[in-house]
């Protein structure tokens, strides 16, 4: 053999040798880093640097459920792996995605947990009760905990990213719970105090009725609700919310009140529109016969509405021709009257009815007639016709009316 062919094939055992040194020799249980190769329907082919490629079960792709190896990661991309069997005979090396992100996954958790940090995951499974998401562990988020409302659909939430706070943790149970309420509450919060430190009363805005109640509305004014109350919801007297608003209306508002230490907001819906006084203004005029409500009666008159929140006052002397004591001997409230307007003052927001003076005055009784002068002949004391004694009769004196009693006492 010649010099030439030894020196050669030693080269080519040196070769082999550095090569066989070169490949890591590893065991069960190391973690190891590969590059994603292929992807098969149920499996991912990984590239860890050993002698052969590596397989990654569709089971050990994710601490959630998987429909195929694709949803879980993607060629080229670098994985960090655990090694579950190694079979050199078979050329057979399992490995498991899985595994380390748990590990992983429980101490980043932890931290996030104790920091109060938002995290991003997206929505893998819809279940009853909520929904699973994948934070490297099955992380559970409970339909309470999804939005600041109810929602009572969520099939069109799978596939959407949403943002999270880690709210429990239970290695042994394996139990991660997570809330994007806690997220919401927080920033709603956040830009409700800074929304009322804007606020000022008077200022007009447009918003959007969210919810009705017996006492008023509840009106979204651009992230933060205020309270119309049901006697700021129109100039004229509303029963219920529901004869104004629907939920969901767009509707103008004028802020009253804001007071933030207790979060309260006062809206109007009636202060952004003309007054009752205004728009009645060009409507009446002195002299004018217009029908009415008696809304309310009270000792001096009666308060009749003429148009929706105008109302004037009918004297108790302008109801009836005759004398009554009280309105009440001949109105009631609630009945439909006519009056006459005598004065009309929108600036002061006053007005003088009538409602006697629509109505045509009763004749006037016939008076008796007086008893007729008694005749010169009879008595002026009253009717008796005894003879009146002659003048004559009426002149005496002392002595003739007292001489029969005076002789008496010689």
């Amino acid at each position: 053999m010649s010099e030439e062919i030894k020196v050669q094939e030693n080269a080519e055992a040196q070769d082999q040798g550095q090569e066989m040194l070169s490949v890591v020799a590893y065991k069960k249980g190391d973690v190891v880093k590969g590059k994603i190769v292929k992807i098969e329907d149920n499996q991912a082919i990984v590239d860890i640097g050993y002698k052969y490629d590596g397989i990654i079960p569709l089971k050990e792709l994710s601490n959630v459920s998987v429909d195929n190896a694709a949803d879980a990661v993607q060629v080229g991309q670098e994985v960090e792996l655990k090694v579950l069997s190694l079979d050199d005979g078979k050329e057979k090396l399992l490995l498991s995605k899985r595994a380390v992100d748990s590990e992983h996954s429980w101490a980043e958790l932890q931290t996030k947990l104790e920091q109060g940090t938002i995290i991003e995951a997206q929505v893998k499974e819809v279940v009853k009760g909520g929904l699973v998401v994948d934070v490297g562990l099955r992380g559970f988020v409970p339909a309470s905990m999804v939005e600041r409302h109810f929602v009572e659909d969520f099939s069109d939430y799978k596939g959407r990213t949403l943002r999270l706070k880690v709210k429990e943790l239970d290695r042994e149970k394996n139990k991660v719970v997570l809330s994007q309420k806690d997220v919401l509450d927080e920033e709603f919060e956040a830009n409700k105090k800074k929304l009322m430190g804007e606020l000022t009363v008077g200022q007009q805005l447009e918003g959007t009725v969210q919810r009705l109640t017996q006492f008023g509305a509840f009106v979204d004014i651009g992230g933060i609700d205020g309270l119309v109350h049901i006697s700021e919801m129109a100039w004229h007297h509303v029963e219920k919310p529901s004869e104004v608003v629907s939920e969901g209306d767009k509707v103008r508002v004028q802020v009253l009140k804001v007071d933030p230490e207790n979060d309260r907001i006062s809206l109007s819906i009636r202060a952004t529109q003309p007054g009752p006084w205004q728009q009645a203004a060009d409507k009446f005029q002195p002299g004018e016969i217009v029908s009415g409500t008696v809304k309310r009666l009270v000792s001096f008159g009666a308060f009749v509405e003429i148009a929706p929140g105008v109302e004037g006052l009918v004297h108790i002397s302008q109801i009836a021709h005759r004398h009554i004591g009280t309105p009440h001997e001949v109105l009631k409230e609630g009945q439909e009257v006519n009056v006459k307007i005598l004065d009309f003052n929108p600036a002061e927001k006053r007005v003088s009815l009538s409602i006697k003076e629509t109505e045509e005055a009763p004749e006037a009784p016939a008076k008796p007639e007086r008893e007729r002068k008694s005749d010169r002949g009879g008595s002026r004391s009253g009717g008796h016709n005894e003879p009146i004694p002659p003048r004559e009769s009426l002149s005496m004196t002392l002595g003739e009316r007292f001489g029969d009693k005076l002789s008496k006492f010689k």
